[in-house]
């Protein structure tokens, strides 16, 4: 790369519905849900605190949408119109993650009549021509089309990195290709139209024998499967437009400069009011925590951040364990979190389990640590 740099373009829409969907129901003290912010900013908090050296970025920033109206509305009404509105307990949060964002010493990005989709292919191509490498953390489908050498995607859930040849497996053909293949096979979650009868393999093996999407229409009636020649013929119009749609918008105006989103360091004096405030106190002890003696000892400890009557315990034995089991099993309900060694795509180990099944009354059980032998303790291979 000419100035090795390296930017990281967060898809935060795509977050906050994977954070609704995968928390319950949650409210703070005051009765303000906020199961999508605490989702939300565990996603964020993991994300930054398990960047290591080798793929730190220089630049971050988080994107998101503006509002349900775009450009593509005005080429097809009906482009998204099937979809419900956003649940009445997750619009209040949409803010308060906004606000996270800002605690977590991060610019936060959205333009009207644009998608979070289109901010991301701009600042990428921007980015991608002055010789940066980019990382989009989505796994977002339709962001696929900007793959390139210099340019990836990460997806958080399944801890992968995105590249040529993923696009490749997933589409049948490369990035270039991605639109024209979305174009004729549509999409139902965004209502674009597509040509019926026709998926993603059908697409690209029709794009690869007539090489591009004009030629394919054009060609239309040489297609020897009656059905398959008379939908493309009736429906090109269709595919037609359907391009336009799949099509992400490189030249968002008015945007601040990818230049403005050196990446920070947390900043306590930031984050922790803010975690307290929405009463996230196991998410304070880990901020905390990850950023060192000193900061913990100027700033802990927090208020109420810990039962005065505790029950901690550090399983060593297989009996220990079982009985932790017995009371998940009884437990009303569990929380959960895992402790990995530094993550690298697909390179992530568990070393440990914490469990917890009430306020103050928690558990660690140990996995991959290492004894004084030097030899790893793993207590799931004990008989």
């Amino acid at each position: 790369m000419a100035n090795g740099k390296h930017l990281y373009l967060i898809d935060g829409s795509s977050f906050i519905f994977r954070a609704y969907h995968a928390i319950r129901p949650l409210t703070r003290p005051d009765g303000t849900p906020v199961n999508a912010v605490s989702g939300f900013c565990n996603m964020l908090f993991k994300l930054l605190r398990d960047l290591d050296d080798s793929e730190r970025p220089s630049h971050l920033a988080v994107i998101f949408d503006a509002a349900r109206k775009t450009f593509r509305n005005d080429i097809y009404p009906e482009y998204k119109a099937h979809r419900p509105p956003a649940p009445d307990d997750l619009i209040p949060q949409f803010s308060i993650i906004r606000d996270a964002v800002v605690a977590f010493n991060l610019p936060s990005i959205d333009s009207d009549g644009y998608e979070a989709d289109d901010i991301i292919a701009t600042y990428t191509k921007q980015a991608e021509a002055q010789g940066n490498r980019v990382t989009i953390v989505s796994s977002d489908k339709d962001l696929m089309q900007l793959v390139t050498d210099n340019v990836r995607m990460f997806d958080t859930m399944k801890n992968r990195y995105i590249g040529i040849e993923e696009v490749k497996e997933k589409f049948g053909l490369g990035p270039e290709k991605v639109i024209e293949i979305q174009a004729l096979a549509g999409d139902s979650a965004d209502n674009i139209p597509g040509v019926p009868g026709i998926g993603v393999k059908t697409a690209a093996l029709l794009l690869e024998e007539y090489g591009n999407l004009d030629t394919l229409l054009e060609r239309a009636g040489e297609i020897k499967q009656n059905k398959r020649r008379e939908n493309l013929i009736e429906f090109a119009d269709l595919a037609r437009i359907s391009l336009e749609l799949v099509t992400l918008d490189q030249s968002v105006p008015g945007l601040p400069s990818f230049e403005e989103f050196t990446l920070s360091d947390i900043d306590p004096e930031k984050v922790l009011p803010f975690l307290k405030e929405q009463n996230f106190r196991s998410l304070q002890t880990r901020v905390l925590s990850h950023m060192g003696p000193d900061v913990a000892a100027e700033f802990a400890p927090l208020e109420n951040a810990v039962p005065k009557d505790v029950k901690y315990e550090t399983v060593s034995t297989v009996d220990a364990l079982n009985i932790w089991i017995k009371k998940a099993e009884q437990a009303r309900q569990v929380t959960i979190d895992t402790e990995t060694t530094s993550v690298k795509a697909m390179a992530a180990k568990l070393v440990g389990i914490s469990l917890s099944i009430d306020s103050g009354e928690a558990c660690y059980i140990p996995l991959q640590h290492v004894s004084h032998s030097d030899e790893p303790v793993d207590l799931l291979s004990e008989p």
